[in-house]
């Protein structure tokens, strides 16, 4: 499990700080760092050591892909079989980790990319309120109270 204080967490929060204020806080075994309520990257160890990974769309990929950044993948077993799932991040640059600013651009595609997936989210509506009680009809004969 990741300790609650990470240096690297912190590092890799100071690199993103052109989206804003970040936050980085535990999940999943790893980190989770977002700004404004919104997960721009995750740090996690797939057998390598911690490393940052940025969100990414289906609209930015080319670039993630073309700078050679590697793809979130993980394995899982469905059925009985091992199974490689991906997810919408992808490592940073090795040259965008020695600075906040060589990390700018890659950190406004990862925030690009996590407005766009809020977006497409479909807004939840208010559960139906329960009708009101409807007053008690008075019974024929019967005059209404003062």
């Amino acid at each position: 499990m990741a300790p609650a204080h990470s240096e690297f967490a912190q590092y890799c929060c100071e690199l993103l700080a052109s989206t804003g204020a970040c936050t980085a806080k535990r999940m999943f075994g790893g980190w989770g760092i977002s700004t404004d309520g919104l997960t721009i990257a995750i740090i996690a160890d797939l057998g390598s050591g911690e490393k940052l990974w940025l969100k990414a769309s289906d609209d930015n990929r080319p670039q993630w892909e073309s700078a050679g950044c590697e793809r979130f993948t993980y394995a899982s077993t469905k059925d009985g079989e091992t199974v490689s799932r991906g997810m919408n991040y992808y490592s940073a640059p090795e040259d965008a980790m020695d600075s906040a600013h060589a990390m700018a651009p890659w950190a406004r595609l990862a925030l690009q990319a996590a407005l766009s997936a809020k977006a497409a989210k479909p807004v939840r509506s208010a559960k139906p309120r329960k009708a009101e009680a409807k007053p008690k009809s008075l019974k024929p004969g019967k005059s209404k109270p003062p």
